[in-house]
């Protein structure tokens, strides 16, 4: 017997609401497989970081000149410590003690300021902080400038607290000149010594991406099955 004509739209509309939930997984699902494609993008690019790292951590250190050298490359370098605009930037714990990085400029007849990174020092004041004097000769690895993220804490410069390596932003907040625009980290000896702690080897990031992707395409799999399974079962009890 044939279905009568009002019996057949109520199934139509039946069906329809069945596929409802697929409908509405679907923008879900392009947003899931958006992340797990943005977080392999990040895998490539923490790949390519990593291994320009190990390459520059086994790398001797070179003269700086006056080209501009490319990111962690190791560098030697000398002139005269400006100890009257040094500031502070950004914000670490060690061994149960708030501290930042001292950032004071070095200064070369006839070059721009560099400004170095020479360690961590606590923010309470009552440990002495050397302040080489004279001709001062450094080995460190060049730190690229970046630009604030809207995230970031805000400057201070009244304070000479900073959060972001800006050199040209750290320079005008110090009444400084045109700064080069890179820093310099300085190595030295482990944690331990006399403040400020330099660095005692080249940054060595995580590389967790993979995993987060792995959890993206997860998810969106789930919500594949889940979704299917879900829309099969109202299907049925349509018909």
């Amino acid at each position: 017997m044939a279905a009568s004509p009002g019996g057949e739209r109520v199934l139509n509309r039946a069906r329809r609401r069945a596929l409802l939930p697929l409908l509405a997984a679907v923008p879900v699902l392009a947003v899931l497989l958006a992340l797990g494609n943005w977080q392999m993008r990040r895998l490539h690019w923490k790949t390519a970081v990593l291994a320009q790292l190990a390459s520059a951590a086994q790398a001797e250190p070179v003269p700086l000149d006056t080209a501009l050298p490319q990111p962690w490359t190791k560098v030697r370098v000398s002139g005269q410590f400006d100890h009257d605009h040094e500031a502070l930037f950004g914000a670490e714990v060690r061994n149960g003690r708030m501290g930042a990085q001292l950032v004071t400029p070095l200064l070369r007849p006839g070059q721009p300021p560099l400004l170095v990174l020479r360690g961590w020092v606590p923010l309470e004041r009552g440990q002495p902080v050397a302040r080489p004097a004279g001709e001062a000769s450094l080995v460190g690895y060049v730190r690229q400038g970046e630009e604030a993220a809207w995230v970031a804490a805000r400057d201070n410069p009244a304070s000479r607290l900073f959060y972001t390596f800006n050199p040209a932003v750290i320079a005008s907040g110090l009444g400084l000149p045109a700064p080069l625009p890179f820093g310099l980290v300085v190595l030295g000896e482990a944690a331990g010594g006399p403040l400020p702690e330099a660095a005692s080897s080249l940054p060595r990031p995580e590389n967790p991406h993979l995993g987060y992707a792995l959890t993206w395409y997860g998810l969106a799999l789930t919500l594949v099955g889940v979704a299917g399974a879900f829309t099969r079962r109202r299907w049925k009890e349509a018909r």
